[in-house]
């Protein structure tokens, strides 16, 4: 179980309690680690890529309210995370946590949600990316972003991630830096331009209170929780600050810290972008019908013209590219954590770290591969893009709430860190797993009707065969080969430690 810590203690000795040798170079400080969750959530690729899907569910007060309450309750979450991640901060975080607190059989099941989650954001933040790339090519160049091209685009995107993720931490800190900086200078200048700019603004009650369906949902409460999808899939990526915390000083405090305020500033930020957008919308209509296929330029277009709007959209663009590296950078320390526990086939190669950078590069490109493979339907299938997008939510979002589950569970047993809630801690606790609970049975639900092939909703599907597989493959060869060691300060952790869920 956790101990008690009055005072900070050395990072690498941290790790050493825990049975953990030090690997990784510790070159990110506080902010940076910050930087890195606030660039993996990045309002200008989430809330951008997303801002159609937005305007089809629930339209204008969806997208409002829905952001504000997702808001809150992600800040909840978060917070509760953090405070279990100032008590085992290391690369490993959710899975790691899971093991110290329920065992191994609930840190096999987290870490495979966890690594689904991871993968499918790299996923769908890169892709995302590719289609803006296609709009700011269509209106530059006359370039047709087909399903084809976009793919193309992709590749190359996944490609340079990939290549800056090898080069080790330090980049990976210089690019978070720099994104923060970035997306609040873009979020300002977006909307300055966007409502000081000449003509008609929409009213306050279209923007808080218009509400607009065509997804075929009847009921006006489950059309607006589909709508929701598109804050919720934007919170995610938080964990990042936890997973990077073997490359960060003063981990104990400062990987909470930047996770929660990665939160924090967001919420503010992405509020501020949406309202915006939604104030200087023209055409309803000609937004959703926009040729450019990425609903956002239309705004730009019509209220900017063409110039500043290919201008605007490469703002956006190089946001999307710095949250991708930044994903890239997470999910590869969540990989070659959960290898060096011999999780994952080929753990041998995947838990190695270059001997020159310190930096666990196949882990890297392991990623970016599987990203690659699963975003790959989406030539053929329309909704195989929603379907990433909510494989994101699905597999990372469960994952959040186990490690402050199993803290709940363990009662009094478990104590809190340099980082806490005090006597909120079990309250909130509670509160973050209620939500999660609902928000994943939510979105397991269809997200259009009539249901068909174009539309039907394949994220639950692929959860039931993660969720199967993980369980098949504890029973058959997790048990006989995964390993975490135990805490080397103390042997009564190990008396908590139960078997699967």
């Amino acid at each position: 179980m956790s101990r008690i810590r009055t005072a900070p203690i050395d990072d690498d000795a941290a790790l050493v309690a825990e049975g953990i040798t030090p690997t990784l170079a510790r070159k990110m400080g506080g902010f940076g680690n910050y930087a890195v969750s606030f660039s993996v959530i990045c309002i200008l690729a989430g809330g951008m890529t997303l801002f159609g899907f937005g305007l089809h569910n629930g339209g204008p007060a969806v997208m409002v309210w829905g952001w504000v309450g997702i808001f809150a309750m992600t800040l909840v979450l978060g917070s509760c995370l953090a405070e279990v991640t100032s008590v085992y901060p290391t690369a490993g975080a959710l899975y790691h946590m899971a093991n110290r607190l329920g065992g191994p059989g609930w840190a096999w099941l987290t870490g495979w949600l966890n690594l689904l989650g991871l993968v499918g954001a790299i996923a769908g933040i890169d892709y995302g990316a590719a289609s803006f790339i296609g709009a700011f090519a269509s209106l530059q160049w006359g370039f047709e972003p087909t399903p084809e091209n976009t793919m193309a685009i992709f590749a190359c995107v996944l490609l340079l991630h990939g290549l800056l993720n090898s080069f080790g931490v330090g980049l990976v800190d210089v690019m978070s830096k720099i994104s923060v900086w970035w997306q609040f200078s873009g979020v300002f200048l977006i909307v300055v331009l966007l409502v000081a700019a000449p003509g008609e603004r929409q009213s306050p009650a279209f923007v808080f209170t218009e509400y607009y369906n065509d997804s075929g949902i009847s009921n006006p409460l489950y059309g607006a929780g589909v709508g929701c999808l598109m804050a919720a899939y934007t919170f995610c990526g938080y964990d990042a600050s936890a997973h990077m915390a073997e490359e960060t000083t003063q981990a104990q405090k400062s990987a909470p810290w930047g996770m929660v305020h990665a939160i924090l500033w967001s919420g503010i930020a992405g509020f501020v972008l949406i309202v915006g957008m939604l104030f200087a919308m023209e055409s309803y209509t000609n937004t959703l019908g926009t040729a450019t296929g990425v609903p956002p330029a239309q705004i730009f277009i019509d209220v900017l013209g063409t110039g500043m709007a290919k201008a605007l959209l490469v703002v956006v663009i190089v946001a999307q590219l710095f949250c991708g590296n930044a994903e890239v950078a997470a999910a590869s320390r969540m990989a070659y954590a959960f290898s060096r526990n011999r999780a994952l086939p080929g753990w041998r190669t995947w838990s190695r770290a270059n001997a020159r950078t310190q930096n666990p590069t196949a882990a890297v490109w392991l990623c970016v591969s599987v990203a690659f493979f699963l975003a790959l339907p989406s030539v053929h299938s329309p909704a195989a893009y929603a379907a990433v997008t909510a494989i994101n939510v699905l597999g990372i979002t469960p994952a959040y709430a186990i490690p402050v589950f199993l803290r709940l569970k363990a009662g009094d047993r478990f104590k809190q860190g340099l980082w806490n809630l005090g006597r909120f801690s079990k309250p909130l606790g509670w509160i973050a797993v209620t939500y999660v609970a609902v928000l994943t049975v939510f979105f397991c639900l269809p997200q259009a009707y009539p249901m068909q092939a174009d539309n039907f909703n394949y994220a639950p599907v692929t959860l039931a065969v993660v969720l199967l597989g993980a369980w098949i493959s504890w029973m058959t060869v997790g048990r006989k080969h995964y390993s975490m060691p135990l805490p080397t300060s103390t042997a009564e952790d190990s008396a908590i430690a139960g078997g699967m869920v």
